[in-house]
C-alpha cells in the first residue's frame, strides 16, 4: 500500500504531499485559477509520474543491454479534453533524449517496452482514454520508427 499525506501548506490551494519515507512535493493550482502557483498542478503531476515511471524502465532496460547511457532527458506534453470540470488527458506526446554509447535500435526498443508493456502509469493513462505517442533521439539524432 502507498501511504500519502497531503497538508494544506500555502494559502488557498497549496498542498505539501508526502510519502511514508518523507519525500515531499508541492502541488498547487495557478494564480489564474485562484491558487498561489507554488507547485506542480495535480494533472501535471500525472505527466511527471509518466516520466519517472518510464525513465526507470528505460534505464533498467538499457543497463541490461549493456548500453553506456550517460544522459536521459524526457519532455512530455499533453492535450486535455474540454468537457467542463472533468478534463482528462486525451493525447500525450513524450520525447525521449538519450546520450552516450547507445545503439539507436536498443534505445527505441527500451522506450517501446516501457511505454507499451512495463510502465504502470502509461497503462493507467491509457485506460483513462489517453493516447500516448513517443519519439526517441540518441545523441541528438532522431531514431526512425524502423530502427
Amino acid at each position: 500500500m502507498a501511504l500519502i499525506r497531503a497538508v494544506l501548506a500555502a494559502p488557498d490551494f497549496g498542498f505539501d504531499i508526502s510519502d511514508a519515507d518523507g519525500h515531499v512535493v508541492r502541488m498547487d493550482i495557478p494564480v489564474s485559477q485562484g491558487g498561489g502557483g507554488t507547485g506542480l498542478r495535480p494533472m501535471q503531476s500525472l505527466l511527471a509520474a509518466l516520466c519517472g515511471c518510464s525513465g526507470v524502465d528505460i534505464v533498467r532496460i538499457l543497463r541490461k543491454q549493456r548500453q553506456q547511457m550517460t544522459r536521459l532527458e524526457m519532455q512530455v506534453d499533453g492535450t486535455r479534453g474540454s468537457g467542463g470540470d472533468l478534463a482528462l488527458w486525451e493525447h500525450i506526446a513524450l520525447h525521449v533524449r538519450i546520450g552516450g554509447v547507445v545503439e539507436p535500435a536498443k534505445a527505441r526498443r527500451a522506450v517501446a517496452l516501457s511505454i507499451d508493456t512495463y510502465c504502470s502509469v502509461a497503462e493507467t493513462l491509457r485506460r483513462a482514454g489517453a493516447t500516448i505517442t513517443w519519439r526517441v533521439e540518441v545523441n541528438g539524432v532522431p531514431v526512425p520508427d524502423e530502427a
